[in-house]
């Protein structure tokens, strides 16, 4: 477990006057007055310490970030589309939100309206901008704690609207308590489970997070997804040679891509393989024309949806947009794009930095939007 870091300040003590000399000296003029004692040094706020990790607890799952930001599921069973979120930022001031959403049934008919019970006790929701007829989504407006106590010591939730969906409450408590656990929460009053008296002022604040710096811009003539040709020197590598045969049918292995990064180096991407909703590139840094091919170093987290057979140049449904000189891949876990993990790598002019990833591990109707972020840059 990580420990919240304490900054302890301190006071300044008056310092005191030795009188000394004849017994007129209390009649000298001129004498320098005691100080007066300095105001006490407000104690630092605690920066958290935090890694990014994600943990089960039954039938629900948690995510921590490394800014911090906490995000506890749970889901319906099997496959079927139903899940809901307590998301809950790092500090003192925080305050947890709750949004949800469902699958209605095929044959569902009715006005749009979504709610929720627990163990036969209903709490009002609003639609969220996201909502869609076949995919709405709900929150909780005001104070959510009650949905949340209830919800700690609950059963079943069920989320109510043209049809309903029944979510397990178990692991939901042991999820919340990790939670509180990780942003330093226990035993205050801002705690999701256990809370106390202990100050709010003692829980951690955000840790500043990492800057990555974009390299400029450049010219992209010639450049692009559109009619790229490999060069010599990468279709000379082994393993490109066995991506080409793994992509052999047309609308796969002409999907090369390329681009320059700077006066020295240039982005080339070999497609490597297909299925029915991925696609995958093995992405190479060479030198001008596609001399020294070198494979480009794409690090993640190898959060929930990672493979970890992939080799570290590798995207699924990748690609390269020079407006923003990023790199992004989104390995779906199926089709509709409702679970896998997300990343994006920033060029900073030396190479592709992690900037930012998310993750569900579950396949359960949560657009990507309310994934859990587990890494982010400034």
């Amino acid at each position: 477990m990580i420990a919240s870091r304490m900054m302890v300040a301190v006071g300044a003590s008056a310092l005191a006057l030795a009188a000394c000399g004849d017994k007129d000296s209390t009649k000298k003029t001129g004498a320098p007055a005691a100080p007066a004692a300095s105001a006490p040094t407000p104690a630092a706020a605690p920066v958290l310490q935090i890694a990014s990790e994600t943990k089960s607890f039954r039938d629900w799952s948690a995510t921590c970030g490394n800014d911090g930001t906490c995000w506890a599921f749970g889901f319906t069973s099997g496959f079927n589309g139903g899940w809901v979120r307590i998301m809950l930022d790092p500090g003192p001031d925080a305050r947890p939100q709750v949004v949800f959403g469902y699958w209605p049934h095929d044959d569902a008919k009715g006005p749009a309206r979504i709610g929720l019970t627990i163990d036969g006790r209903n709490f009002a929701a609003d639609l969220n901008a996201a909502s869609e007829d076949d995919a709405p989504i709900g929150q909780i407006p005001g104070d959510v704690r009650p949905v949340i106590d209830a919800l700690a010591q609950g059963k079943v939730m069920t989320i109510r609207g043209v049809s309903s969906q029944d979510i397990s409450l178990h692991g939901a408590a042991a999820a919340l308590l990790w939670i509180d656990e990780k942003q330093g929460r226990l035993d205050t009053p801002t705690a999701l489970m256990r809370r106390g008296e202990k100050p709010a002022s003692t829980v951690p604040v955000a840790p500043d997070l990492p800057t990555v710096a974009a390299a400029p811009p450049v010219s992209q003539a010639g450049f692009g997804d559109q009619n790229q040709t490999l060069p010599a020197a990468l279709r000379g590598l082994t393993e490109v040679g066995n991506c080409l045969k793994e992509s052999a049918m047309p609308a796969v292995s002409d999907m090369v891509m390329s681009a320059r990064l700077d006066a020295r180096t240039e982005l080339w991407a070999v497609p490597c393989g297909s299925g029915a909703y991925n696609l995958t590139h093995n992405w190479y840094l060479t030198g001008p024309g596609g001399r020294d091919p070198r494979p480009a170093a794409l690090i993640g987290t190898a959060g929930p949806g990672a493979d970890p057979n992939a080799p570290d140049n590798s995207t699924v449904n990748g690609e390269y947009d020079p407006g923003s000189r990023t790199l992004s891949s989104f390995a779906k876990g199926r089709g509709i794009g409702d679970c896998g993990t997300l990343q994006t790598w920033t060029w900073t002019g030396q190479r592709f930095v992690l900037t930012r990833e998310s993750t569900m591990g579950e396949c359960a109707g949560v657009p990507s939007d309310f994934w859990p972020v587990a890494w982010r840059t400034r």
